[in-house]
This record gives C-alpha cells, structure tokens and sequence, in this order.
C-alpha cells in the first residue's frame, strides 16, 4: 500500500520535472502529471535501460527523459499551453 503511494509521488514529481523542463502543463492537472511521470518512467526505461539512482522502483534520468519525451509528444498532439 505505502508503495504504491511513494511510486504515485515519484511518478507525478517526475511528471512536473518535465513539463517544467518543456515549459508546458499536462492536460487533467495532478493526474496528468503522474501519468506522464508514470508512463514516461516506463518509456524512459525501455529506451535508455535502468542506469542512474532509483526511487521507488523508477530509475530516475531515464524516468525524466522519458517524461519530457511524453509532455512533448502529448503537446505536440494536444496543442497544450505554455506555462505562464
């Protein structure tokens, strides 16, 4: 149970970190932000492998990586805005 809530806190600080990074909000807010930083994680992992210091199961560089690389595609597809 205590996982599961450290791995949804590390998933949406991962989420933030990105799209601070690519000056753009996620769509739904605290959930988008987890979700990116949770898929991003996923995806940053099976890109680049599981290098680097890990939190809560998540390997972090590759977790960001993998995030940014979500937060762009989504706005890219989504037409999200710049943050102010």
């Amino acid at each position: 149970m205590f996982h599961l809530i450290w791995v949804l806190i590390i998933g949406a600080v991962i989420g933030i970190i990105a799209g601070v990074l690519t000056s753009r909000k996620m769509p739904l807010g605290w959930i988008g932000n987890i979700l990116a930083g949770l898929i991003g994680s996923w995806l940053g992992e099976k890109l680049l492998g599981s290098w680097g210091p890990h939190v809560a199961g998540m390997a972090i560089f590759p977790s960001i990586i993998g995030a940014i690389i979500l937060v762009a595609i989504v706005s890219f597809f989504i037409g999200t805005q710049k943050r102010e």
